[in-house]
């Protein structure tokens, strides 16, 4: 058999070890605050951002995904068979896990099993898997049963659920429960002795690791770790969280309220600016499963009387930082789309007016649409608001429930009903790089499965365009297919896309060689 081979093994990795560890004469701490509170730890059971973050700095992955996004080595090089039906996976030598104990291809081959259970597009590809077997300490091959033209790019996907590896021990937890231990082979070591949910998290210099010898770029490349410790530290109001940064307090606030900007306009020694390039999209999700979002006439109603403006302008304000755009994918990837824009299409004025007619003509009959707004994530805390006021002008009956983000993030992954503590919609929002296809993007899976995302959308043609998706051969193909599901998504009222906006961080001078990124990227920076 013929393979195709990518990545270097031996030398390339021992090079990196020249500058990948170099002792500092004092210890250096970076103190940042993240967008919202870290409560949760495993990041195979949770699509929220803070969480996939943490599992970056624990965890590895065996192929990383450059800026251009395409898939590159990380724990493994990679050969493709001329048939593209076998992927073989080689370890890099010397990968340890931090506990001390050798990375082999069997953890590996059970963490790809658990990240199939719990990731939607990692489940479709193992419906394509005939199997995935260990063939040696260092050698993993995946054998296709049937084309499927994404594994490379699944593997290496960093976004909503990336596939991250973990021991054997770990990886084989019973379906549904969280790891006992923080234990990976990724750059930082988690210190659990130190970790107060929804307070801090400290993560030290994994001493064991030793990068790639290419340049880091996004979650592939060289993972050089030039800081002692990274703590994190939960601070929910803004006002004291820019106090922090401005007095040196803090070295690093993930992401900053926009209309606070000004405050750093002024403020000695902090810089400010985004970081991650491709930006994120703000969502308000429907409940399918309940009345009255179970009715697709009332879901377009909603969509119509909802306002992409209104809703940016309130939670972002500056228009230098979003933009307004149909596009299911992010406004400018290659996939983007206008199928759908007669939702957003004409004044507020005239959307309100149709979202009364088709209330009206669906026979709504009162049932009250319960909105969970979180607190403590000041990105989502006025959209809800907003949201409910444009939905009671169209004749919506709305209760806003104020709750932690921890809390909605639970809450929402049941479909019970209301009064026994169920939902009907939410905000929430995605990074482009986790939306930017239809195969990745989980909210636009219409199977109505229980393991797909919150809100269980049921649609066969959506189904159908994805499965065609898998094999579509070029980018032309791919693109009519997106546009179609999106116009799809649209018209059945899978969710409401409020717009895309850029985060903005900001960080005290000392701070350097901050990487973009699809995620905050504690490797590379200095102090």
């Amino acid at each position: 058999m013929t393979f195709l081979r990518y990545g270097t093994l031996g030398l390339a990795a021992l090079a990196a070890g020249a500058f990948w560890s170099a002792p500092v004469s004092a210890e250096q701490v970076v103190t940042a605050v993240m967008q919202a509170p870290l409560r949760t730890l495993d990041p195979h059971l949770s699509t929220a951002q803070i969480v996939r973050t943490h599992g970056f700095m624990v965890f590895d992955t065996l192929l990383g995904m450059d800026a251009d996004y395409n898939p590159q080595p990380q724990m493994a090089d990679y050969a493709v068979s001329d048939d593209r039906m076998t992927y073989t996976l080689t370890l890099r030598e010397g990968l340890k896990w931090h506990d001390g104990t050798p990375v082999t291809a069997e953890d590996c081959v059970a963490s790809l099993r658990r990240w199939g259970e719990n990731d939607g597009p990692g489940r479709t590809m193992m419906t394509h898997v005939a199997s995935i077997a260990a063939t040696s300490d260092r050698e993993i091959v995946i054998t296709l049963a049937k084309p499927f033209g994404q594994v490379l790019e699944l593997l290496a996907k960093p976004s909503p659920v990336p596939p991250f590896m973990m021991p054997k021990r770990l990886a084989e937890t019973p379906k549904g429960e969280q790891v006992a231990e923080m234990i990976g082979s990724g750059p930082f070591r988690f210190v659990a002795e130190e970790y107060r949910p929804g307070d801090q998290a400290v993560y030290v210099r994994n001493t064991d690791y030793v990068p790639r010898a290419e340049p880091m770029s996004w979650t592939a490349g060289g993972k050089v770790v030039n800081v002692d410790k990274v703590v994190w530290k939960a601070m929910p109001d803004m006002q004291t969280t820019i106090n922090a940064i401005q007095s040196g307090d803090v070295d690093l606030i993930e992401q900053v309220t926009i209309d606070l900007l000004p405050l750093l306009d002024m403020a000695e020694g902090v810089e400010y600016g985004i970081k991650n390039p491709l930006g994120a999209q703000v969502t308000g999700r429907f409940n399918h499963r309940l009345p009255p979002f179970d009715n697709a006439d009332l879901r377009r109603a909603a969509m119509y009387a909802l306002d992409q403006d209104t809703l940016m302008q309130t939670a972002i304000g500056n228009p230098d930082y979003y933009t307004l755009c149909a596009s299911a994918y992010g406004c400018e990837v290659p996939l983007a789309s206008d199928a759908g824009a007669e939702y957003l299409a004409g004044s507020a004025e005239e959307r309100m007016a149709k979202a009364q007619e088709l209330l009206k003509a669906a026979g709504y009959d009162g049932t009250p649409v319960m909105m969970m707004q979180p607190t403590d994530l000041t990105i989502l805390s006025t959209q809800p608001i907003v949201a409910a006021e444009r939905l009671r002008e169209a004749g919506f009956d709305v209760d806003v429930v104020s709750m932690d983000w921890a809390t909605l993030q639970s809450r929402k992954n049941g479909w019970q009903p209301v009064a026994e503590g169920g939902w009907n919609m939410l905000f929430t929002y995605w990074g482009v790089t986790g939306i930017w296809n239809p195969l990745v993007h989980a909210l636009l899976d219409g199977s109505g499965a229980d393991t797909a995302w919150s809100g269980w959308p049921v649609s066969p043609e959506i189904e159908s365009l994805r499965a065609e998706y898998l094999t579509s051969p070029t980018l032309d193909d791919q693109k009519r297919i997106a546009a179609a599901i999106q116009q799809i998504a649209w018209d059945q009222g899978f969710y409401y896309n409020a717009g895309e906006f850029k985060s903005v961080a900001a960080w005290r001078t000392e701070l350097q060689d901050i990487e973009p990124g699809p995620i905050t990227l504690f490797w590379g920076m200095h102090k």
